[in-house]
């Protein structure tokens, strides 16, 4: 969607397969995350769960999409992989279906992101999983951070837009 100005132009689609329309998201602070449960980077989930607890009183929300174009990390149905990130990981922000983040069938939130929060040196591509992508509350891109930065290193961006 090439003409997309915010978040509020799309919608991304929850386990079970119902649409949400990301217009509810407006005046909130979102941190969109591909993530994938048998990644190095899993144990990040415990640090986002963290954020979201901290934040989630004063409007910050945390949107978890499942990828396994990466090693093929996340194998599972949108439904197991949910489970498994409540059961193993106490996550109670919401875990979104699995999306593909790059090539002809990435998802159109996700081509928007990386257009407006390019990679380092310009790079649009998704490198690996848990890229994490910070939107203020008036839904624009505000920063995109690499996997390795630990999601306990955020809380100053994001209290900066609360």
């Amino acid at each position: 969607m090439s003409d997309a100005k915010t978040i509020a132009d799309f919608t991304a689609t929850k386990p079970g397969g119902k649409d949400e329309n990301l217009a509810d998201k407006l005046g909130k602070v979102v941190l969109v995350v591909n993530t994938a449960s048998k990644c190095g980077f899993t144990p990040q989930y415990d640090g986002l769960e963290a954020l979201y607890q901290k934040y989630k009183d004063q409007g910050f929300e945390i949107m978890a999409f499942p990828c396994n174009q990466f090693g093929g990390q996340e194998p599972g149905s949108a439904d197991e992989i949910a489970e498994f990130c409540k059961v193993n990981f106490g996550l109670s922000f919401p875990v979104m279906a699995k999306v593909e983040v790059n090539g002809a069938g990435e998802s159109p939130l996700y081509g928007w992101l990386k257009s407006e929060a390019p990679g380092l040196m310009g790079t649009k591509a998704i490198k690996w999983n848990f890229t994490k992508f910070l939107i203020g509350r008036d839904g624009k891109v505000v920063r995109r951070y690499a996997p390795t930065d630990k999601p306990e290193s955020l809380g100053k961006d994001i209290e900066k837009l609360l």
